[in-house]
Protein backbone atom coordinates (compact mmCIF):
# COMPACT_ATOMS: atom_id res chain seq x y z
CA UNK A 1 0.00 0.00 0.00
CA UNK A 2 1.25 3.23 -1.28
CA UNK A 3 1.12 6.77 0.70
CA UNK A 4 -0.78 9.67 -0.21
CA UNK A 5 1.55 12.34 -2.27
CA UNK A 6 2.14 15.58 -1.95
CA UNK A 7 0.84 17.51 -4.63
CA UNK A 8 2.96 21.24 -5.78
CA UNK A 9 2.32 23.53 -7.84
CA UNK A 10 4.36 26.17 -10.15
CA UNK A 11 4.09 27.57 -13.36
CA UNK A 12 2.84 24.63 -15.49
CA UNK A 13 0.12 23.78 -12.69
CA UNK A 14 -0.03 20.99 -10.16
CA UNK A 15 2.56 18.34 -9.54
CA UNK A 16 2.78 15.05 -7.57
CA UNK A 17 6.00 15.30 -5.77
CA UNK A 18 7.79 11.67 -5.48
CA UNK A 19 8.61 10.57 -2.02
CA UNK A 20 12.12 10.73 -1.09
CA UNK A 21 12.23 8.12 0.81
CA UNK A 22 14.34 7.02 3.77
CA UNK A 23 17.70 6.40 3.65
CA UNK A 24 17.96 3.50 5.54
CA UNK A 25 15.77 1.79 8.60
CA UNK A 26 18.11 3.61 11.02
CA UNK A 27 16.85 6.73 9.60
CA UNK A 28 13.17 5.74 10.25
CA UNK A 29 13.88 4.43 13.81
CA UNK A 30 15.90 8.25 14.69
CA UNK A 31 12.95 9.73 13.44
CA UNK A 32 10.29 7.97 15.41
CA UNK A 33 12.28 7.39 18.54
CA UNK A 34 12.92 11.25 18.78
CA UNK A 35 9.49 12.62 17.71
CA UNK A 36 6.88 9.92 19.04
CA UNK A 37 4.28 12.15 19.08
CA UNK A 38 3.96 12.83 15.47
CA UNK A 39 2.62 9.26 14.93
CA UNK A 40 -1.39 9.28 14.46
CA UNK A 41 -1.80 6.55 17.06
CA UNK A 42 -5.86 5.56 17.94
CA UNK A 43 -7.05 7.44 20.74
CA UNK A 44 -4.36 10.01 20.58
CA UNK A 45 -2.37 8.31 23.72
CA UNK A 46 0.96 10.39 25.02
CA UNK A 47 3.85 8.12 25.16
CA UNK A 48 6.95 7.54 26.78
CA UNK A 49 9.80 6.30 24.75
CA UNK A 50 11.60 4.08 27.62
CA UNK A 51 14.43 2.34 25.26
CA UNK A 52 15.77 1.23 22.04
CA UNK A 53 16.63 -2.10 20.80
CA UNK A 54 15.69 -2.82 24.16
CA UNK A 55 16.25 -7.31 25.15
CA UNK A 56 12.98 -9.15 25.11
CA UNK A 57 13.31 -12.56 25.09
CA UNK A 58 15.82 -13.68 21.92
CA UNK A 59 15.50 -10.40 20.30
CA UNK A 60 15.57 -6.82 20.97
CA UNK A 61 12.18 -4.60 20.21
CA UNK A 62 13.03 -1.53 17.86
CA UNK A 63 10.96 1.07 20.41
CA UNK A 64 9.45 0.10 24.14
CA UNK A 65 7.34 2.83 25.16
CA UNK A 66 4.69 3.33 28.01
CA UNK A 67 1.33 5.70 27.73
CA UNK A 68 0.54 7.99 30.13
CA UNK A 69 -2.52 6.10 30.96
CA UNK A 70 0.05 2.66 31.94
CA UNK A 71 -0.18 0.71 28.88
CA UNK A 72 3.15 -0.60 27.52
CA UNK A 73 3.82 -0.21 23.61
CA UNK A 74 5.90 -2.07 21.44
CA UNK A 75 7.06 -0.36 18.32
CA UNK A 76 8.73 -1.84 15.41
CA UNK A 77 10.04 0.03 12.58
CA UNK A 78 10.92 -1.61 9.10
CA UNK A 79 10.86 -0.59 5.21
CA UNK A 80 8.61 -2.23 3.16
CA UNK A 81 11.48 -3.51 0.90
CA UNK A 82 12.82 -5.70 4.34
CA UNK A 83 11.62 -9.19 3.76
CA UNK A 84 10.70 -9.21 7.70
CA UNK A 85 8.14 -5.84 6.69
CA UNK A 86 5.76 -8.74 5.75
CA UNK A 87 4.97 -11.87 7.96
CA UNK A 88 8.16 -11.93 10.15
CA UNK A 89 7.59 -8.79 11.80
CA UNK A 90 4.13 -10.05 13.14
CA UNK A 91 5.85 -13.07 14.83
CA UNK A 92 8.64 -10.51 16.07
CA UNK A 93 6.25 -8.38 17.84
CA UNK A 94 4.05 -11.04 18.80
CA UNK A 95 7.06 -12.89 20.49
CA UNK A 96 8.02 -9.68 22.22
CA UNK A 97 4.79 -8.86 23.46
CA UNK A 98 4.65 -12.46 25.00
CA UNK A 99 7.58 -12.01 26.69
CA UNK A 100 6.76 -8.88 28.28
CA UNK A 101 3.35 -10.31 29.22
CA UNK A 102 3.78 -11.20 33.16
CA UNK A 103 6.76 -9.08 33.99
CA UNK A 104 6.64 -6.57 37.18
CA UNK A 105 7.33 -2.83 37.05
CA UNK A 106 10.47 -3.64 38.77
CA UNK A 107 11.79 -6.05 35.90
CA UNK A 108 10.43 -3.28 33.60
CA UNK A 109 12.51 -0.54 35.28
CA UNK A 110 15.54 -2.98 35.12
CA UNK A 111 15.10 -3.06 31.84
CA UNK A 112 15.14 0.68 30.35
CA UNK A 113 17.20 1.61 33.70
CA UNK A 114 19.55 2.67 31.23
CA UNK A 115 17.75 5.07 29.55
CA UNK A 116 16.00 6.33 32.44
CA UNK A 117 19.30 7.23 33.84
CA UNK A 118 20.26 9.03 30.83
CA UNK A 119 17.75 11.34 30.96
CA UNK A 120 18.64 11.73 34.28
CA UNK A 121 15.24 9.59 35.89
CA UNK A 122 15.32 6.57 38.46
CA UNK A 123 12.23 5.69 38.05
CA UNK A 124 8.92 5.54 35.01
CA UNK A 125 6.96 7.85 37.63
CA UNK A 126 9.71 10.40 37.37
CA UNK A 127 10.49 10.35 33.72
CA UNK A 128 6.60 10.29 32.95
CA UNK A 129 6.38 13.30 35.41
CA UNK A 130 9.18 15.19 33.50
CA UNK A 131 7.52 14.12 30.19
CA UNK A 132 3.92 15.86 30.82
CA UNK A 133 3.81 17.25 34.38
CA UNK A 134 3.42 17.09 38.41
CA UNK A 135 0.30 16.73 38.11
CA UNK A 136 0.66 12.08 37.00
CA UNK A 137 -1.39 10.54 39.60
CA UNK A 138 1.27 7.79 40.21
CA UNK A 139 -0.63 5.56 42.21
CA UNK A 140 -3.48 5.12 39.28
CA UNK A 141 -0.22 4.43 37.02
CA UNK A 142 1.29 2.22 38.81
CA UNK A 143 -1.60 0.36 39.38
CA UNK A 144 -2.54 0.45 35.63
CA UNK A 145 0.61 -0.58 34.25
CA UNK A 146 1.09 -3.36 36.71
CA UNK A 147 -2.24 -4.43 35.77
CA UNK A 148 -1.92 -4.42 31.72
CA UNK A 149 1.97 -6.32 32.11
CA UNK A 150 -0.36 -8.65 33.94
CA UNK A 151 -3.43 -9.15 31.47
CA UNK A 152 -0.81 -8.69 28.34
CA UNK A 153 -2.44 -5.90 27.48
CA UNK A 154 -0.46 -4.15 24.80
CA UNK A 155 -0.11 -1.46 21.98
CA UNK A 156 1.58 -2.81 19.22
CA UNK A 157 2.50 -0.31 16.44
CA UNK A 158 3.99 -1.36 13.13
CA UNK A 159 5.51 1.44 11.28
CA UNK A 160 6.47 1.46 7.80
CA UNK A 161 7.25 3.95 4.99
CA UNK A 162 4.31 1.33 2.84
CA UNK A 163 2.33 -0.97 4.16
CA UNK A 164 2.24 -4.50 2.58
CA UNK A 165 -0.95 -5.93 1.63
CA UNK A 166 -0.48 -9.45 3.48
CA UNK A 167 0.73 -7.84 6.64
CA UNK A 168 -2.56 -5.64 6.86
CA UNK A 169 -4.40 -8.70 5.67
CA UNK A 170 -2.70 -10.37 9.68
CA UNK A 171 -3.16 -6.93 11.68
CA UNK A 172 -6.79 -7.25 10.67
CA UNK A 173 -7.07 -10.47 11.37
CA UNK A 174 -5.32 -10.25 14.99
CA UNK A 175 -7.93 -7.50 15.54
CA UNK A 176 -10.63 -9.33 14.96
CA UNK A 177 -9.64 -12.35 16.95
CA UNK A 178 -8.59 -10.26 19.98
CA UNK A 179 -9.53 -7.16 22.16
CA UNK A 180 -6.37 -7.24 24.65
CA UNK A 181 -3.92 -5.92 21.92
CA UNK A 182 -4.10 -2.25 20.19
CA UNK A 183 -2.69 -2.27 17.03
CA UNK A 184 -1.71 0.36 15.05
CA UNK A 185 -0.50 0.60 11.22
CA UNK A 186 1.39 3.39 9.96
CA UNK A 187 3.14 4.31 7.03
CA UNK A 188 5.73 7.20 7.28
CA UNK A 189 6.89 8.34 4.18
CA UNK A 190 9.17 11.94 3.44
CA UNK A 191 9.39 14.33 0.62
CA UNK A 192 11.47 16.83 -0.36
CA UNK A 193 9.67 20.19 -1.91
CA UNK A 194 11.77 22.82 -2.76
CA UNK A 195 14.83 22.12 -0.01
CA UNK A 196 12.48 21.42 2.83
CA UNK A 197 12.26 17.74 4.17
CA UNK A 198 8.26 16.97 5.03
CA UNK A 199 7.85 14.14 6.72
CA UNK A 200 3.79 12.10 5.91
CA UNK A 201 2.14 10.03 8.84
CA UNK A 202 -0.81 8.17 8.04
CA UNK A 203 -2.87 5.50 9.49
CA UNK A 204 -3.86 2.73 7.61
CA UNK A 205 -7.17 1.22 9.03
CA UNK A 206 -7.52 -2.39 8.91
CA UNK A 207 -11.57 -2.00 8.33
CA UNK A 208 -11.36 -1.13 4.65
CA UNK A 209 -9.47 -4.02 4.10
CA UNK A 210 -11.25 -6.41 6.35
CA UNK A 211 -14.60 -5.36 3.67
CA UNK A 212 -12.85 -5.58 0.58
CA UNK A 213 -11.06 -8.75 1.30
CA UNK A 214 -14.34 -10.57 2.19
CA UNK A 215 -15.88 -8.83 -0.99
CA UNK A 216 -12.77 -10.63 -3.02
CA UNK A 217 -13.22 -13.47 -1.43
CA UNK A 218 -17.34 -14.12 -2.51
CA UNK A 219 -16.53 -13.05 -5.56
CA UNK A 220 -14.22 -15.75 -5.96
CA UNK A 221 -16.57 -18.44 -4.56
CA UNK A 222 -19.84 -17.05 -6.17
CA UNK A 223 -21.39 -15.71 -3.66
CA UNK A 224 -22.64 -12.26 -2.40
CA UNK A 225 -21.54 -11.03 0.93
CA UNK A 226 -23.12 -8.07 1.51
CA UNK A 227 -26.59 -7.25 0.79
CA UNK A 228 -27.77 -3.39 0.28
CA UNK A 229 -30.48 -2.01 3.00
CA UNK A 230 -31.67 -4.15 5.73
CA UNK A 231 -34.61 -6.05 4.03
CA UNK A 232 -32.54 -9.67 4.28
CA UNK A 233 -31.53 -9.17 8.04
CA UNK A 234 -35.77 -8.14 8.91
CA UNK A 235 -36.54 -11.43 7.05
CA UNK A 236 -34.03 -13.51 9.13
CA UNK A 237 -35.80 -12.29 12.13
CA UNK A 238 -38.76 -14.80 12.00
CA UNK A 239 -35.79 -17.65 12.01
CA UNK A 240 -34.66 -16.49 15.36
CA UNK A 241 -34.81 -17.76 18.86
CA UNK A 242 -38.46 -16.10 19.61
CA UNK A 243 -36.51 -15.19 23.08
CA UNK A 244 -35.00 -12.86 20.65
CA UNK A 245 -37.12 -11.61 18.35
CA UNK A 246 -38.69 -8.79 19.96
CA UNK A 247 -35.03 -7.41 20.58
CA UNK A 248 -34.02 -8.37 17.07
CA UNK A 249 -37.08 -5.56 16.07
CA UNK A 250 -36.17 -3.42 18.43
CA UNK A 251 -32.59 -3.24 17.03
CA UNK A 252 -33.87 -3.15 13.89
CA UNK A 253 -36.16 0.04 14.24
CA UNK A 254 -32.90 1.67 15.97
CA UNK A 255 -30.90 0.94 12.59
CA UNK A 256 -33.23 2.66 10.31
CA UNK A 257 -34.09 5.18 12.25
CA UNK A 258 -29.78 6.24 12.00
CA UNK A 259 -30.57 5.35 8.03
CA UNK A 260 -33.65 7.92 7.91
CA UNK A 261 -31.46 10.33 10.14
CA UNK A 262 -28.50 10.30 7.53
CA UNK A 263 -25.76 9.01 9.75
CA UNK A 264 -24.93 5.90 8.58
CA UNK A 265 -26.58 3.40 5.26
CA UNK A 266 -27.54 -0.26 6.35
CA UNK A 267 -25.63 -3.16 4.56
CA UNK A 268 -26.30 -6.91 5.60
CA UNK A 269 -24.07 -9.71 5.40
CA UNK A 270 -25.67 -13.45 5.33
CA UNK A 271 -23.08 -15.65 6.40
CA UNK A 272 -23.92 -19.48 7.71
CA UNK A 273 -26.62 -19.32 10.33
CA UNK A 274 -25.96 -16.26 11.42
CA UNK A 275 -27.13 -13.01 10.19
CA UNK A 276 -25.59 -9.00 10.52
CA UNK A 277 -26.78 -5.46 10.37
CA UNK A 278 -24.07 -3.00 9.80
CA UNK A 279 -24.66 1.21 10.01
CA UNK A 280 -21.54 1.72 8.31
CA UNK A 281 -20.51 5.65 7.95
CA UNK A 282 -21.29 7.31 4.48
CA UNK A 283 -17.69 8.52 4.14
CA UNK A 284 -15.95 5.83 5.06
CA UNK A 285 -17.61 2.05 4.78
CA UNK A 286 -16.92 0.86 8.40
CA UNK A 287 -19.22 0.98 11.05
CA UNK A 288 -19.31 1.92 14.90
CA UNK A 289 -21.30 -1.33 15.92
CA UNK A 290 -22.46 -4.03 14.23
CA UNK A 291 -25.85 -6.13 15.06
CA UNK A 292 -25.88 -9.92 15.24
CA UNK A 293 -28.55 -12.13 14.70
CA UNK A 294 -27.00 -15.61 15.53
CA UNK A 295 -28.34 -17.62 18.20
CA UNK A 296 -30.07 -14.68 19.63
CA UNK A 297 -29.48 -11.01 19.25
CA UNK A 298 -26.01 -8.79 20.04
CA UNK A 299 -24.25 -5.79 19.61
CA UNK A 300 -20.56 -6.20 18.38
CA UNK A 301 -18.10 -2.60 18.79
CA UNK A 302 -15.50 -2.00 16.76
CA UNK A 303 -13.03 0.06 18.71
CA UNK A 304 -10.46 1.41 16.20
CA UNK A 305 -13.60 3.12 14.74
CA UNK A 306 -14.74 4.89 17.67
CA UNK A 307 -10.76 5.84 18.46
CA UNK A 308 -11.05 7.91 15.43
CA UNK A 309 -14.25 8.81 14.27
CA UNK A 310 -15.98 9.12 18.13
CA UNK A 311 -13.27 8.92 20.77
CA UNK A 312 -15.61 11.41 23.18
CA UNK A 313 -18.35 8.84 23.68
CA UNK A 314 -16.16 6.03 24.63
CA UNK A 315 -16.79 6.43 28.05
CA UNK A 316 -20.30 6.97 28.24
CA UNK A 317 -21.22 4.01 26.19
CA UNK A 318 -18.78 2.22 28.14
CA UNK A 319 -20.44 3.25 31.38
CA UNK A 320 -23.81 2.09 29.86
CA UNK A 321 -22.84 -0.83 28.08
CA UNK A 322 -21.08 -2.18 31.35
CA UNK A 323 -18.12 -3.49 29.60
CA UNK A 324 -15.42 -1.73 27.84
CA UNK A 325 -15.36 -0.81 24.47
CA UNK A 326 -13.11 -3.30 22.63
CA UNK A 327 -12.15 -4.39 19.00
CA UNK A 328 -15.25 -6.94 18.28
CA UNK A 329 -16.18 -7.64 21.88
CA UNK A 330 -19.84 -7.57 22.24
CA UNK A 331 -22.99 -7.33 24.46
CA UNK A 332 -26.26 -9.30 24.67
CA UNK A 333 -28.20 -6.87 27.42
CA UNK A 334 -28.96 -3.35 24.76
CA UNK A 335 -31.20 -0.86 26.81
CA UNK A 336 -32.01 1.95 24.93
CA UNK A 337 -30.30 4.98 27.10
CA UNK A 338 -27.19 2.80 25.16
CA UNK A 339 -29.19 2.89 21.91
CA UNK A 340 -29.16 6.75 22.90
CA UNK A 341 -25.90 7.14 23.42
CA UNK A 342 -24.66 5.29 20.27
CA UNK A 343 -27.00 7.81 17.96
CA UNK A 344 -25.11 10.42 19.41
CA UNK A 345 -21.73 8.59 18.33
CA UNK A 346 -22.70 8.08 15.09
CA UNK A 347 -23.91 11.75 14.81
CA UNK A 348 -20.52 12.80 15.84
CA UNK A 349 -18.85 10.30 13.81
CA UNK A 350 -20.95 11.12 10.86
CA UNK A 351 -20.67 15.31 11.44
CA UNK A 352 -16.79 15.12 12.40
Amino acid sequence: MTMTGIWTQDDEGWKLSPPEGFVDESALHNLIAQTPEMLPLSGKPTLLILGREVPLGSGYADLLAVETSGRPVIIEVKLAQNNEARRAVVAQILAYAANLHGTTREQLEDRVAGQLSTNGNSTLVDALRALQDDSLDADDFIASLDQHLREGRFRLVFVLDAIPPDLLTLVAYLEHVTDKLEIDLIAVNSFNVEGTSIVVPQQVTPERHEVAVEKARNVNSGASPYHPGSGKFEESISRAPERSQKELHHLLKWAIELEHQGFARLRTAVGKNRYTLRPELHDAGVSLVTIWNENGASLQFHRSVFDRRAPDCIEQIERLAGTEIGQGNTVQEIKDPLLDALTEAYKHAATT
